[in-house]
């Protein structure tokens, strides 16, 4: 069963996705089924999607949940475990670190706001092993006011996205692009609609490399 039947077909604990999105869930997650795996979602609203992330990563995902609302632990279970706390909060964040490790892959579903966005990415996404996958998703939110929002607003997390690709070619761009820790770790961005993703990685070589025989004519 892929991820869409599994959730059309679920009756138990309530889960409320968009159904374009689970093309992309496929799409970037399908590679780590029934690996040993550290899954940390970021919102656990009712429930119903940390049981569905460990009914489609298999028995050796360790499925971690954090939510603000304290009634949210109540939805742990083998291999599920919650943790109440603020995402924007490092010292909260670095508190499910110690106790779980870093996590292989991150899913913000979380509160939306964009400084709580930023804040979390900041702290969590500099942290994943190398091949860690980073995803955040509605982000629609990136173009509300309610949100922290707005197509001009330098710091929404789409705006800094935009930025991201630069830093993702900042050593070809002559020194016009100062490298960061994107440069540094990031193999690759995807950008859907109201989800980005960000796949870690040390590309270590950059060099364009010419192979085969001597051509007849030209070069």
């Amino acid at each position: 069963m892929n991820l869409w039947q599994d959730f059309v077909t679920n009756d138990e604990r309530v889960i409320h996705k968009w159904v374009h999105y689970f093309p992309i869930y496929e799409r970037h997650f399908a590679p780590w089924r029934n690996k040993s795996l550290t899954f940390l979602e970021i919102g656990v609203a009712r429930g119903g999607s940390v049981a569905m992330w460990q009914r489609f990563f298999g028995p050796m995902a360790r499925i971690i949940g954090i939510d603000i609302e304290k009634h949210c632990k109540s939805y742990e279970g083998p291999g599920i475990f919650v943790r109440i706390g603020d995402q924007s909060d490092e010292r909260f964040l670095q508190s499910v670190i110690d106790e779980f490790g870093i996590p292989d892959v991150v899913l913000d579903d979380g509160s939306h706001q964009m400084d709580h966005i930023n804040a979390t990415f900041d702290f969590l996404y500099p942290k994943l092993p190398k091949n860690g996958l980073y995803m955040v998703e509605d982000l629609h939110t990136a173009y509300w006011e309610e949100y922290g929002g707005g197509v001009d607003k330098p710091n929404t997390f789409m705006n800094r996205t935009k930025g991201f690709l630069d830093k993702l070619n900042a050593s070809h761009s002559r020194g016009q692009v100062a490298p960061d820790f994107i440069t540094k770790q990031t193999f690759g961005i995807s950008a859907y609609d109201s989800i980005v993703v960000l796949e870690k990685g040390d590309v270590w070589r950059k060099e364009a490399v010419r192979v085969g025989a001597k051509p007849l004519f030209g070069r």
